[in-house]
């Protein structure tokens, strides 16, 4: 709809044309109606980057095709570049209507054969040139809406396609896992059944603890696959509560120091004194120390160190992890995060692939990061820092 002021930008270098513009300008219906009148292209060119210091903002433009520095379309781009939001009525002879017609094609709005101009034909090209712009203007609102909607629901459909694909494979490779210490289990119990009276009591007790090794790796995998789930859903949630870093640390070392004695590896540890309790999730952050301590003893070799180190900044705590063992190929490294993903070069070393991923999961829930440097058969570090937050 016309507002209560219409400015008219008349680019016209015919005197005779533009007067008689100005009187049919002068008519009732037209009072609210403010014609601009310049000559060229040019002239035109710069009020209009000019309007907004001037005070004036234009509503349509009416140009003829003839100008003395432009000529036929060639008027027309300059101007919808230099306001594309500007509706366009061209001025034509009676010999120009195939190219008043092409101007249309082009992104004018309207066009007027001159010598059939008068009060009513004016009124109506203004209004139908104003009203068709914003029409446009607001379908081409609604169909960026539109695509940014679809944009948003094709997004979403190739996340849940990915999703399913990695719930599917998930539970393929979950299951396969299962299966072997299921089947460890089985021939084991069976020969206990089958040869009980032939078996000695030392045979007996290495076929139970084969038994319980077994059901400790199945219980192991299906408590990591539970929390991989968790966080893949959503459902991980950060506890934060008052912690004793040190101490905690302490504790950790001291567990991993036991497995690491019987591979003959030597665990190094540099804990600073605290003097302040800080915050974080104790559950969380077991799991990120233990995993990659655990990792750096099972890829190191025996003989070897693994050493932990604990850090601060005036915002981050920072944790040290690092090994000289076997080392994670460069061209895998991107993957490493990934569940299941166990390098190339880990030989017959056991483990369920879950650790890292993890750990990364566990990072992201506690808002820090994780990166890693890693050569092969020359170690990994790996370094997580988290925020602090202490009393």
């Amino acid at each position: 709809m016309l507002g209560s002021s219409v400015n008219i930008l008349l680019i016209e270098d015919n005197l005779a044309d533009a007067r008689f513009l100005h009187e049919v300008l002068k008519q009732p219906k037209f009072k609210n109606f403010s014609l601009f009148h310049v000559k060229r292209l040019k002239e035109a060119l710069n009020l209009l980057e000019k309007s907004s210091q001037v005070s004036v903002c234009f509503d349509v433009i009416l140009l003829d095709l003839t100008l003395p520095d432009s000529q036929g379309l060639d008027s027309l781009q300059p101007l919808m570049e230099c306001d594309a939001n500007l509706p366009i009525v061209v001025l034509t002879n009676t010999n120009d209507n195939e190219l008043a017609i092409e101007a249309v094609r082009q992104g004018a709005q309207d066009y007027l054969v001159k010598r059939q101009v008068n009060d009513d034909s004016l009124l109506r090209s203004l209004r139908y040139a104003i009203e068709r712009k914003q029409t446009l203007e607001s379908l081409n609102t609604l169909n960026q809406t539109l695509k940014e909607e679809v944009d948003k629901c094709t997004l979403e459909l190739v996340k849940a396609q990915e999703l399913n694909q990695f719930k599917s494979e998930f539970v393929s490779i979950l299951s396969h896992d299962i299966r072997n210490p299921l089947n460890t289990i089985l021939l084991t119990a069976g020969l206990l059944q089958n040869s009980d009276e032939q078996l000695s009591k030392e045979k007996k007790l290495t076929h139970f603890q084969m038994i319980r090794s077994a059901i400790k790796n199945m219980a192991l995998l299906l408590d990591e696959a539970s929390f991989i789930g968790k966080a893949d859903t959503g459902r991980l949630r950060c506890q934060i509560s008052p912690l004793d870093l040190q101490d905690f640390c302490s504790e950790i070392i001291k567990g991993i120091k036991i497995s690491a004695k019987y591979r003959n590896i030597h665990i190094t540890s540099i804990l600073p004194e605290i003097d302040f309790e800080v915050f974080s999730d104790e559950n969380l952050l077991r799991h990120i120390l233990d995993n990659l301590l655990t990792n750096a003893v099972k890829y190191s070799p025996p003989g070897s160190t693994v050493h932990f180190e604990l850090n601060f900044t005036e915002e981050s705590i920072i944790f040290l992890i690092q090994d000289w063992g076997i080392g994670i190929p460069n061209q895998e490294q991107q993957q490493l995060f990934q569940p299941f993903y166990r390098a190339s070069n880990i030989g017959m070393i056991p483990g369920t692939g879950l650790g890292l991923s993890i750990v990364a999961k566990c990072v992201d829930a506690l808002q820090g990061e994780i990166e890693f440097n890693s050569q092969v058969d020359l170690g990994t570090k790996f370094i997580v820092k988290l925020p602090l937050v202490k009393v």
